[in-house]
């Protein structure tokens, strides 16, 4: 199964109805919860399946959901439980949690067609959606397999994007190179190899940083709910945007890099959570993204069909210094 992710570009009509579905699905998420919440009060169960049986109620007590595909309502029923999960696997690995929240005007962003109500036409480069309309979308990259379903995403900074969930039965795999590659991440330089290159770190979250604090003294002088507080908010979200691209980009052109020229990668298995409890050194390393080269190794390597290698090495003792000294 995999994904892809093409930007959309509605008209006005269909980007107000978008916006008017992701309001129902808050509204529908908010109240699921609150029915949860009541019910645990009383001690009883209101699983996923009788909160999936509510929905014909509630599509009675607000008409408005008949506006939204009823896959799409079923979803929402589904994230819920989702973060639910989630939450209790956090509790159990030993994380103070308290109960999910509810989700606050411009919290709900995606709307998940699962299976159908959705179809694309491929030639003119349009994304049909039931009860929304048609969508320019831009198809760059080709991918063959049955779409089992569409999710619609919007961004802090209102772009929309399509994440269309593939399943290809057959990927092909990339010819053999016969050649094999240690990568050593760092600071100073992004990765070192075997073969001797050197990756600069090229510091993108530091060379922002001036911009990223200026922007976020000028939103703490803004009226709370306020005009200007909403296009502060948006021109922070583009510096982030920004940001998170740029290192993206760098990331997805490595890794493929390596996944083309070798069959064997081995990289070292560092515990980044541990590592950034160190203040002196934890901006730096986030900004780095070693989790994220590694995850972008890790997928694009197994369906190439190469072989990713993850090894702890184990630093040997320090010398204690009474073991030098004459006494």
């Amino acid at each position: 199964m995999l994904c892809y992710r093409f930007r959309l570009y509605p008209g006005k009509q269909c980007e107000a109805k978008l916006v008017e579905n992701l309001k129902l699905c808050r509204w529908l998420y908010n109240k699921l919860l609150e029915l949860k919440k009541k019910a645990r009060e009383e001690n009883r169960c209101a699983g996923k399946r009788s909160l999936q049986a509510m929905l014909v109620d509630l599509k009675k007590e607000n008409q408005e959901l008949q506006k939204v595909h009823s896959k799409v309502l079923q979803m929402v029923n589904n994230q819920l439980h989702y973060n639910i999960r989630a939450l209790a696997e956090l509790k159990r690995s030993g994380k103070k949690v308290g109960f999910l929240r509810f989700k606050g005007e411009g919290r709900y962003n995606t709307l998940n067609y699962n299976q159908e109500g959705f179809s694309i036409d491929f030639e003119h480069k349009k994304l049909h959606l039931s009860k929304i309309g048609i969508i320019p979308i831009k198809l760059h990259r080709k991918f063959n397999g049955k779409v089992k379903g569409i999710i619609i995403k919007r961004t802090k900074v209102g772009k929309w994007f399509a994440l269309i969930q593939v399943d290809e039965d057959r990927v092909p795999l990339l010819p053999e190179t016969k050649k094999s590659v240690g990568i050593d991440v760092g600071i100073k330089h992004l990765l070192t190899d075997s073969d001797g290159r050197h990756i600069e770190n090229p510091r993108y979250y530091q060379i922002t940083l001036e911009r990223i604090r200026v922007l976020q003294k000028d939103l703490s002088r803004k009226r709370k709910d306020s005009t200007n507080r909403r296009n502060s908010l948006l021109k922070l979200g583009k510096v982030y945007e920004k940001l998170v691209d740029q290192r993206d980009d760098l990331l997805h052109k490595l890794s493929r890099f390596y996944v083309n020229n070798y069959d064997i990668i081995a990289v070292e298995e560092l515990k980044i959570r541990k590592m950034i409890r160190n203040r002196s050194f934890a901006q730096r390393i986030l900004d780095a993204s070693w989790g994220r080269f590694f995850q972008m190794l890790s997928y694009k390597a197994e369906r190439a069909g190469r072989m990713l290698i993850k090894e702890i090495f184990e630093k040997p003792p320090l010398t204690p210094p009474c073991a030098h000294s004459k006494a």
